[in-house]
């Protein structure tokens, strides 16, 4: 396992951010393409994505990548990869997957087609013709896209994004993987200040202190494949160790949230505390019409609410207007906002210094930057 092809998959827009983090870790070859960045390392390297990716939603371990018009190059392909490096015997392997624009275009077939093959694979190597499936869970992952295959095996099972901070939420939250990316391209520095008036849940207050004090999102989370038996506990305690030591306690970062709502300003605390940031982080009840820049220099990061239905929509343009005007330029402030109304910066009042393409969810949106 001292060469494997790293695969780890991301929202779109922040395949940039990504790369960056996985070249700092140390990943070699490193290949973005939408959606994703695919790298090689060893096994260490899966241990230590897992723990310290902001902005990935899954470590995955990529057995192989092969075209397939037919359920039978997809069965013979698939049976010749190599699962036994990593599933025992009695362990579980359950397949998922999606297929676009491709011949092999039924899920569901290709799914039962791709269990056929590692049964048959696993099989030929213990020597059994049926597994129990009783031991931990191997998640297999394929894609098909355009005939090309990918089959990949999860090491981390719950989702990235689910750092264990965030039990309960506002209604509308942002991904902490999301909110990590644009904290990163805010250039968020250990002693800088951030704000955000639409705190929610918190999210932006507490991914901004993780990234300042280096705090690595997984150090306090589990992941699939440390129940593999593959290498030595140890190995995940050791990548733990250096996590905790790496952390960057002098930091003096500060992080000021405000929401209209009193039961989000309270949940921001409870999750910062959840989080281990709290003594970073201040929050309060505040509408935005009276929102004022902290002294010095800070960036405001936020997550306005947008609305889906039409009556939402039009408070939602009111309230860009009133952040354009409480929103003022000054030295030493920058502003990121998050949204998907087209019309924003005419109705925010002055364009973007820059502009980036994000997805929230499912919903296209933009990130309008203001440093100028």
């Amino acid at each position: 396992m001292s060469n494997l092809t790293i695969c780890c998959p991301c929202l779109f827009g922040l395949e940039s951010v990504l790369s960056g983090e996985i070249k700092r870790l140390g990943g070699e070859n490193i290949q973005t393409t939408d959606g994703k960045v695919t790298f090689q390392g060893d096994f260490s390297m899966v241990i230590r994505a897992n723990i310290h990716l902001r902005t990935a939603e899954r470590v995955l371990i990529l057995l192989g990548s092969f075209r397939a018009v037919t359920f039978t190059e997809l069965f013979d392909q698939t049976a010749a990869l190599p699962f036994e490096d990593f599933i025992g015997s009695l362990d579980a392997f359950p397949v998922k997957g999606w297929s676009l624009g491709s011949q092999l275009h039924s899920v569901p077939d290709c799914q039962a087609i791709i269990k056929k093959a590692a049964v048959r694979r696993l099989g030929t190597v213990y020597g059994k013709t049926w597994f129990e499936e009783s031991g931990p869970v191997h998640q297999i992952q394929f894609s098909i896209h355009k005939d090309q295959v990918s089959i990949l095996l999860d090491t981390s099972g719950a989702g990235l994004h689910k750092r264990g901070y965030r039990k309960n939420s506002t209604l509308a939250p942002i991904k902490e993987t999301l909110a990590a990316g644009i904290i990163d391209l805010a250039h968020i520095r250990r002693d800088d200040t951030v704000v955000d008036p639409f705190c929610g849940s918190g999210t932006f207050l507490i991914e901004s202190a993780l990234h300042a004090m280096k705090i690595a999102p997984g150090m306090r989370r589990r992941f699939a494949a440390e129940q593999w038996g593959i290498v030595e506990e140890s190995r995940w305690s050791l990548a733990r160790k250096e996590a905790l030591e790496g952390v960057y306690r002098e930091s003096r970062f500060r992080g000021y949230g405000s929401d209209i709502d009193p039961e989000a300003v309270v949940l921001s605390a409870e999750n910062a505390e959840k989080a281990g940031v709290s003594a970073r982080i201040r929050v309060k009840e505040a509408d935005i019409a009276d929102f004022k820049l902290p002294e010095g220099k800070c960036s405001v990061i936020c997550n306005p609410p947008y609305g889906e239905r039409l009556l939402e929509i039009k408070e939602a343009e009111a309230l860009y207007r009133t952040m354009g005007r409480v929103f003022q330029p000054r030295e030493g402030a920058s502003y990121y906002i998050i949204s998907p109304h087209e019309e924003f910066e005419k109705l925010f009042g002055r364009p973007a210094d820059k502009r980036r393409k994000l997805y929230n969810g499912m919903i296209k949106c933009q990130l309008f930057m203001y440093f100028k």
